[in-house]
């Protein structure tokens, strides 16, 4: 029986960043690993396929299930998950972390730490609004919902991921197990935040293989490999999955009102994580 690492953000945070770093790491090979392929060791606890054993016979699809029935049933789902792994398996969620409806979104007894990615709820909304297919007033209002989530689809059940306050604070309160990394130190110094990816997966230090690992996973790298190959992740709505991947975007897209709205609806939380725009 393995165990659960969970990599979680809330969407549009840097997750996919993660686990491609993760995924280069270990496979350490002379080409970047193919996009394509990142559920070789790392699932997503939401891929609904994971759920059809336990179908109530009236069901035919996981899409049928309620949002409670899906509840009830994660728990066991995530066992599985760890039964099935030979040590540690890295598992994907955007869920906050918490309950619904009384059940746990993260099965503690099977869990042996998480890497969380937070990341400017300013870009966070860009981002968010161009692959969703929102407008920056729709995004700014999602993000500030304190129960929402994704819907029900053919691919994934929901994921319960609340407002981006609500989700970092959850995620970030207690830091026991948990390697929390900002998504700017990752742009700005990769190889100093991904040696405290290394550290904290209790790997020996090895610059030569994270130096390759950094290389090939880079945001360059990622949207190159979309390019050519699609991406599966991609969701219907979007263009593209990588986009621009940077940072301070919202300095040229947010008007000063919309800066205002989302600085007050979530102060608390960029201001911990050093977020909040020079007067604010």
């Amino acid at each position: 029986m393995g165990n659960i690492l969970w990599v979680a953000s809330y969407p549009k945070s840097g997750n996919t960043w993660v686990r491609a770093f993760l995924e280069n790491y270990i496979q350490n090979q002379d080409q970047p690993i193919n996009i394509n392929t990142m559920h070789t060791i790392s699932t997503a606890e939401s891929a609904a396929h994971r759920y059809q054993a336990y179908l109530p016979k009236d069901k035919a699809a996981t899409t049928e299930l309620t949002l409670e029935e899906v509840s009830v049933l994660r728990p066991q789902v995530q066992a599985d998950i760890a039964h099935q792994a030979q040590g540690t398996t890295f598992v994907k969620t955007h869920n906050y972390l918490g309950e619904y409806n009384g059940q746990p979104l993260h099965n503690s007894s099977v869990t042996s730490g998480a890497i969380y990615v937070v990341r400017n709820p300013l870009d966070v909304v860009i981002s968010m609004a161009n692959y969703f297919d929102y407008t920056i007033d729709e995004a700014i209002a999602y993000m500030a919902e304190e129960m929402t989530g994704t819907p029900n689809e053919a691919a994934h059940v929901p994921q319960i991921i609340t407002s981006w306050s609500m989700h970092v604070s959850s995620w970030t309160s207690d830091d026991t197990s948990k390697l929390i990394l900002r998504y700017e130190d990752m742009l700005d110094d990769p190889k100093k935040v991904f040696r405290k990816v290394e550290s904290f997966l209790g790997l020996k230090k090895d610059p030569a293989r994270l130096k390759n690992a950094i290389k090939h996973s880079s945001f360059a790298q990622l949207k190159a490999q979309e390019a050519k190959r699609g991406f599966v992740e991609k969701h219907e709505n979007a263009n593209a999955f990588f986009r621009k991947g940077g940072k301070h975007q919202w300095q040229s897209q947010l008007t000063p009102e919309q800066v205002k709205r989302i600085v007050d609806t979530h102060y608390e939380q960029m201001k911990r994580f050093k977020y909040l725009p020079a007067g604010m």
